[in-house]
């Protein structure tokens, strides 16, 4: 499979180890060495996917992804971000705003194309599924819990009456869920239908992706009622579409 991606790495000499083997597997790349640069190079074709360091003069990589993750259009563009920076709370913020994946440098070359590959197949089956859905949405194919619908070959989600944007991650979090409304997933029951068995991602990945969600789903995100916490096991999305009764399930904070 032959993608375009842009890679935004101010480091000359680790954009081109990157070039190198992206282009070694028959993909096509761009690179560029700020944030304004990659946002100008993504408005003007949209990528398949961007690798986006943090550590970039002028506009940041953090920055670019909050831009990309607001803009009409832009916003569910596959993102892998690396940086050094390497505490749980830099991965955690990353993936708040919305990057679909986080590498930590120094890193190895391997891994890299390993977490490449994956993006890349995740949004392949969205493309591809949403080729095959044509002009009008199968009611049969849809999924819904309570107030959200989730659309797996358009990859849309609805909440309420209103489309919710979500990135991949988010997306395919809502999917497992929606597919058994009421069923209780862990942590690691998500993570594994997420990431597959991926050591280097941890359930906190999950908290990140509910805790976003829930901005996005909810209308009072403090006190969930589709996306809830069942308490000391996991997640669930509602299947009642009536306002949660007190008791029974405790929301994290």
């Amino acid at each position: 499979m032959c993608a375009h991606v842009v890679v935004a790495e101010d480091d000359a000499k680790q954009a081109e180890l990157i070039r190198r083997y992206l282009e070694h597997e028959g993909h096509e790349v761009i690179l560029v060495q700020d944030g304004r640069a990659a946002l100008d190079q993504i408005r003007r074709r949209l990528p398949d996917l961007l690798v986006l360091d943090v550590m970039m003069p002028g506009l940041d990589g953090l920055d670019v992804c909050r831009t990309i993750r607001s803009e009409a259009g832009l916003e569910g563009l596959p993102l892998l971000m690396l940086t050094a920076r390497s505490t749980e709370e830099d991965l955690l913020l990353g993936l708040d705003l919305g990057a679909d994946d986080y590498l930590t440098k120094p890193f190895s070359p391997r891994e890299l194309m390993a977490r490449i590959r994956s993006l890349l197949r995740r949004s392949a089956r969205t493309r591809a599924a949403s080729g095959a859905a044509g002009g009008t949405p199968d009611a049969a194919n849809l999924l819904t819990a309570g107030p959200v619908t989730v659309d797996p070959a358009r990859h849309e989600v609805w909440a309420h009456g209103a489309h919710i944007p979500c990135t991949p991650g988010e997306f395919r979090l809502l999917e497992v869920l929606a597919g058994r409304p009421g069923q209780v997933f862990t942590r690691s029951q998500i993570l594994e239908r997420l990431h597959g068995f991926d050591r280097y991602i941890t359930t906190r990945t999950v908290d990140v992706h509910v805790m976003n969600l829930r901005k996005k789903i909810e209308e009072n995100p403090r006190r969930p009622k589709c996306l809830v916490t069942v308490y000391g096991v996991g997640y669930k999305l509602s299947d009642d579409k009536r306002p949660s009764q007190p008791g029974g399930v405790r929301h994290e904070r």
